[in-house]
């Protein structure tokens, strides 16, 4: 479906009420005032999404299947005056949804010298400070 209708950014910030709710998500301008009831993330995901402008990185961050991005097709009305960026519809993580931190994608700790040696340190200075405290103090 092409869509050709333009909207500004102005005019995307009138609609964030239950009543009227647009969504932006890769520059593309969707009316889910409809769908609010049915997603599965309630509704106040939605209207905290639309209220905050570009719902871009948060629609990212949770990780929607490809059924939810094909669903995306029904509601679109436009795009955003002015949107510089790759068109298309979101592409949905394989394997269904994900949620955003998942071992997946976070990086891999960094191991480095002073990982190992500041816990050795730490001993040495203990069991120094042990040996002087039961061998040099005066016992009375």
């Amino acid at each position: 479906m092409q869509v050709s209708q333009k909207y500004s950014n102005s005019e995307i910030s009138l609609h964030t009420s239950k009543k009227d709710c647009w969504l932006v998500i890769h520059g593309k301008v969707y009316d889910v005032t409809t769908f609010l009831e049915d997603h599965p993330g309630g509704e106040d995901v939605l209207l905290h999404a639309s209220a905050s402008g570009d719902a871009t990185k948060s629609f990212e961050e949770v990780g929607h299947s490809s059924t939810a991005t094909s669903m995306m097709q029904g509601y679109l009305i436009g795009t955003v005056e002015g949107f510089k960026g790759g068109g298309g519809l979101p592409k949905a993580r394989e394997g269904g949804p994900m949620r955003a931190g998942t071992m997946q994608d976070r990086n891999p700790p960094s191991s480095s010298f002073l990982d190992y040696i500041l816990p050795v340190l730490i001993l040495a200075v203990a069991f120094g400070a042990w040996y002087y405290l039961t061998h040099y103090t005066d016992k009375a």
